[in-house]
């Protein structure tokens, strides 16, 4: 029997990372060994090597897709892989590292003797001698989990590789480690990892790259590699956009920067529609908010005149109910079309409300002034000193035009019919249809955790605010807080289904849950997204089942249990709770089915019995 240890490492220290770490533990007991590995992450190490562990391993195995230091291991038999071959062929690496042949690899790990500690890699430089330089923006539509980890990710990427790196990070609540002049002055490459268009003004000039969040979470160092053969030059003929006077932009920027979001994977359409709906979003949860705490003074309908008709006033109609469909139009428009597209967007989603077509409404129109102005655009040609003239003149007057006229001659009428009907139809439903679509948007808002299918569920949900219907927002916002709930529970409950580390993460899942931040599951899902989605997916669609078939309604579109406390914020309150925690528990009872006992640093399990607290961490 042979004693291993391992490091395992991806860029952003999530997945693989775990993965390759769990893979190699469990071959290594298959074929009677024991092995030890310490994962490395961007916060750090966990269960990191003691010197005696180096000191009493036969073989060291790194599998790494990032440079690690390997001083500690000087003099010991080091086997390299990747943690795609350590997660592909684990009793491969196993068999390489204890020195038997490897029959079933094709391309077998490599082997390094004990040896003097190597040189560490010279990291790439420039003409000048110092350190590429790169700075990146990353962006999500609520600017919480996949913001912060595609920046992780991007980090963590461009540093093993060699280069220096800053990321900005965007939002509803504004941009963080925010770039300054001198930052993009430096910078060699631009990365831009959003699901949101981002104003890329101040990068003329720069070799911009353009994608998605999902290609910066997965490998942010091939993303980078892949940016610095890819990128074009940003304000340039035959790069991005051609500046006019005045700050004018020529589209073919858009259309370019449209061709590398798809071309990343990330139809643009779907960037432009999460575009309006991040900045959407502070509307709609402000006014959901003031108009609960409304109801928490003066009741459902408050007399004229009181401390909540004031504050009904704020967050309804008349405030920001009043304002979240002009901005979603609006913005829709401004990621299409850039500044001349706000004006024509933001009027055209008024006309919606006015005429009745809501949210639907909002969503065309924001659509149709974006491709309106930038088809005028394009086409509308003018001297070079009247060229300052389109973006404030001619495109926002010409734009609006033809979207309102439009929008009331051709598009608010069938839409404002399509609406009604479906709200008419949505009031309408008996408790087992109702029953159903609650289950539909509970197993959406679990399938990918904050990704397009979460917020496809959660935009149809919110926009249905604007026509009062306030069932299907409940149901979303239940089975959004049922998945990070059910791995906090299975935590405790089923211990030796998880690792210690995700025994500790599993404590801020639940705080997370609690918030309603989906999010918070992502860690589990990545590391066994074949046992832990699946029994998410119908724990969320129980909550969201019960939810909608014991008409539970939600006038606050966000909060998760704090809301809970305000008065009548909450229709049939117990049942809420009920679909809530039985959302929970089906998910967990399902966790503890599916998922298989862990082996943690070598000692074999026992049982499949939950462990005793305490007892795994020894």
């Amino acid at each position: 029997m042979a004693r291993l240890v391992a490091v395992t490492a991806c860029p952003t220290g999530i997945a693989h990372t775990f993965m390759a770490a769990e893979a190699l533990r469990r071959a290594a007991q298959a074929a009677g060994h024991t092995l030890r590995a310490e994962t490395q992450g961007s916060v750090g190490a966990q269960d990191a090597l003691t010197p005696q562990d180096i000191a009493d391993a036969d073989a060291v195995i790194l599998a790494v897709d990032v440079n690690v230091d390997e001083s500690r291991f000087a003099g010991k038999r080091i086997v390299r892989a990747s943690t795609g071959e350590a997660i592909r062929n684990a009793a491969g690496v196993i068999s390489q590292a204890v020195g038997q042949p490897d029959t079933a690899n094709a391309t077998p790990a490599t082997t390094t003797p004990a040896s003097p500690t190597p040189a560490a890699p010279t990291p790439p430089a420039t003409d000048t001698g110092r350190p590429l330089s790169i700075v990146g923006i990353t962006a999500c539509p609520t600017g919480i989990a996949h913001t912060f980890m595609a920046a992780e990710g991007l980090e963590n990427g461009a540093k093993a590789l060699g280069y220096r790196a800053k990321v900005e990070t965007q939002g509803s609540v504004g941009a963080g480690n925010q770039l300054t002049p001198q930052d993009i002055a430096e910078a060699d490459l631009v990365v831009i990892a959003a699901d949101t268009n981002v104003d890329l003004s101040r990068f003329r000039g720069k070799r911009v790259f353009q994608t998605g969040t999902k290609p910066a979470i997965q490998n942010g160092q091939a993303l980078v590699q892949r940016a610095l053969a890819e990128a074009p030059v940003y304000g340039t003929a035959a790069g991005v956009a051609v500046a006019g006077a005045e700050g004018g932009t020529d589209f073919v920027a858009q259309a370019s920067a449209a061709k590398a979001a798809k071309n990343a994977g990330v139809p643009s359409a779907y960037k432009h529609l999460m575009t309006g709906v991040s900045h959407m979003l502070p509307f709609v949860v402000a006014g959901g908010l003031l108009i609960a705490l409304s109801f928490a003074f003066g009741g459902i309908n408050p007399a004229p005149g009181t401390f909540g008709a004031a504050l009904s006033q704020i967050g309804g109609g008349t405030g920001a109910f009043g304002l979240f469909i002009p901005v979603l139009a609006g913005y829709i428009a401004y990621s299409i079309a850039d500044r001349p597209g706000l004006a024509p967007g933001m009027i055209g989603g008024l006309l919606a409300l006015n005429g009745g077509s809501g949210f639907l409404g909002g969503l065309v129109a924001g659509f149709l002034a974006g491709y309106v102005t930038r088809w005028l655009n394009r086409g509308i040609r003018l001297p070079r000193t009247l060229e300052g003239l389109k973006p404030t003149l001619i495109l926002p007057l010409l734009g609006t035009a033809i979207t309102g006229l439009l929008m009331i001659y051709v598009v608010g009428r069938p839409v404002a019919a399509a609406l009604t009907a479906a709200t008419n139809w949505l009031q309408g439903l008996g408790n087992t249809s109702a029953g159903v679509l609650g289950a539909v948007i509970g197993a959406m808002m679990a399938f990918d955790m904050g990704g397009p299918i979460n917020k496809a569920a959660y935009t149809f949900s919110t926009g249905l605010l604007g026509s009062q219907v306030y069932g299907p927002i409940a149901a979303a916002m239940a089975a959004g807080m049922t998945p990070p709930l059910a791995l906090f529970l299975a935590t405790l409950v089923f211990r030796n289904r998880f690792t210690h580390d995700e025994r500790e993460a599993g404590k801020a899942a639940g705080v997370l849950g609690l918030s309603f931040i989906t999010e918070g599951a992502i860690p589990f899902a990545a590391r066994d997204p074949l046992r832990v989605i699946p029994s998410l997916m119908v724990g969320s669609a129980v909550a969201g089942a019960i939810s909608m078939a014991t008409g539970c309604l939600l006038r606050a579109p966000h909060g998760g249990v704090f809301v809970l406390f305000i008065p009548n914020a909450v229709t049939n309150l117990p049942m809420y709770i009920v679909a809530i925690v039985a959302g929970t528990l089906v998910s967990t009872l399902l966790l503890g089915l599916l998922k298989k006992p862990v082996v943690e640093a070598g000692v074999p399990s026992t049982s499949n019995t939950p462990t005793v607290a305490g007892a795994a961490d020894d």
